[in-house]
Formats: C-alpha cells, sequence, structure tokens
C-alpha cells in the first residue's frame, strides 16, 4: 500500500494535548512519516503568530494553513504567502446585522499578527497578550488601516452553535461563518474561505490529488477539509457533528490519535 503523500492536521483538540503539548510519540510518528516522503500541513483556525512555537515543538517545516484557509503561512522564513481578507464593508455590514440577532455580541477583529476588540467583547486568548489590544468604541474597530483576516463575534448567552444558525439566517452568503470549540466564539471569514479550500489549492500546486491526504480534525471548521481529503479521521474527543459526519475515527488527542493512525500507514 502507498503512503499518503500529505498529512492534513489540525492543532487543538486534534495534534495537541491540553495546554498545549506535543507528546514524544506524536512528534516520532510526525517524523517517521516526513521521512517517508510525506508532507505534513498544519491546518488551523489559529493565525500565523500561534505556529512558530509548534513548528519548533514538532519539526514540522513547510506550508501552514492558517486563520480557517484565509492565510498561507511559510513556516521557515516565518512569513504569509497569502491572505484572503474580509473586506471592511463586509466585516462592519455582518457585525451590525449580528449584533440586531443576538443583543450583547462583542467584535473583535484578527489580522493575522493581532487582534483588536471594542469593549463588549470580553474573551481573551491568553497565549500572546501583547497582540491584543483594544479600542475604545465598536466604532473604532472600522477605523483600522490592517486588513481584517477574521471577525470575531462573542456572547455570554449564546453557544456557538446557535451563534452559526443565526449568522447564516441573517446574513448568508456574506461572509464564512463557523466555529472551533471557543465557547460562545463565532468566527467569520471572507465567502468561500474554508479550510478546504485552501487546502486544495494547495495540494493542486503540488500536484497532490485529494486521495493521498489523510487528514485529521475534531471541530465543526475541520468538517470541509476532513471530507475533502481522501482519508479524514475524527479525534476520539471530537464534537458530535464531526463524529457523525466523519467514518474514520480514532483516538483522542489525549491519547495520541493521529499517532496512532500515522504509525499504521508508516511502518
Amino acid at each position: 500500500m502507498l503512503h499518503p503523500r500529505l498529512i492534513a492536521t489540525d492543532l487543538d483538540g486534534t495534534l495537541l494535548r491540553r495546554g498545549g503539548s506535543v507528546s514524544p510519540r506524536t512528534v516520532r510518528a510526525l517524523r517517521t512519516a516526513v521521512d517517508a516522503g510525506a508532507e505534513v500541513v498544519i491546518v488551523t483556525a489559529r493565525p500565523p503568530r500561534y505556529i512558530d512555537a509548534v513548528a519548533a515543538a514538532t519539526g514540522v517545516t513547510g506550508t501552514a494553513v492558517c486563520s480557517n484557509g484565509a492565510q498561507l503561512y511559510d513556516i521557515a522564513p516565518r512569513t504569509v504567502i497569502s491572505s484572503r481578507d474580509l473586506s471592511l464593508l463586509t466585516a462592519r455590514r455582518v457585525a451590525t446585522v449580528l449584533a440586531e440577532s443576538a443583543p450583547g455580541l462583542g467584535f473583535a477583529v484578527e489580522t493575522g499578527h493581532q487582534i483588536r476588540y471594542e469593549p463588549t467583547y470580553q474573551l481573551r486568548h491568553g497565549e500572546h497578550p501583547g497582540a491584543e489590544s483594544p479600542v475604545a468604541s465598536l466604532a473604532d474597530l472600522w477605523l483600522l488601516d490592517t486588513p481584517i483576516v477574521k471577525l470575531l463575534a462573542h456572547s455570554t448567552r449564546f453557544e456557538a452553535e446557535a451563534l452559526v444558525v443565526l449568522a447564516e439566517q441573517a446574513a448568508g452568503g456574506e461572509a464564512q461563518f463557523t466555529h472551533s470549540g471557543g465557547r460562545g466564539l463565532l468566527e467569520i471569514s471572507a465567502a468561500g474561505v474554508t479550510k478546504a479550500d485552501a487546502l486544495a489549492a494547495l495540494c493542486a500546486e503540488r500536484g497532490i490529488s485529494a486521495s493521498e491526504v489523510v487528514a485529521f480534525g475534531d471541530m465543526p471548521n475541520d468538517l470541509s477539509f476532513l471530507s475533502w481529503a481522501g482519508t479524514g479521521y475524527a479525534m476520539g474527543n471530537a464534537h458530535p457533528d464531526v463524529l457523525t459526519a466523519v467514518a474514520r475515527h480514532t483516538a483522542t488527542n489525549e491519547e495520541d490519535g493521529v499517532a496512532r493512525v500515522l504509525e499504521q500507514l508508516f511502518t
């Protein structure tokens, strides 16, 4: 049996354990796959600033799909190769509609390098506190001159799943709505931006077909690329919607689910 040519893996809840660590077993499995000729591509909702530490811990080099597919990041030179931004006009229009549908929403914009948030947005991401900075009001978010990679909407009243439904009803077609497990956190990208779209484009450049890709994920924002890949695995700890939609399951992230599959494929 031929080895997969490309391994596409989500980070949080998939490759990483709680607290963001990578197990030695997972590192060994990734190295075995790379030594056998496979390319490892990180496919994550995280922006590029999170990738360097993971790359150092795992030895992964090459390209990462970041921000739910909005950005491609070249790991070694720490360079954003491409970015599909959300227009300021669309971000403002979507925020206005969502605020009417779900009162109390707070908003922030992710630029890939930092998060700017208005006073109602109470969520703090923590890992890079220097990258988070407030603006005085919601109106000030729309005065920023930095391209918007993602618009973030956070609610203390609504679950993320409910926010996705509300957003699709209120502004479907205006933008891409998803969530990656953050409590009450809706992630909004430019229309058509998905992990699958970015990964498919990357593979096309390399002459790699979907049938040559094995993918791992755990959250609804992973469903697009898990379905696109020739072989997709839902983690044992995956969201119920993912476990239902994806036929193949592996162990949880705490039980080295990715490593277990790679060991079978590459040994």
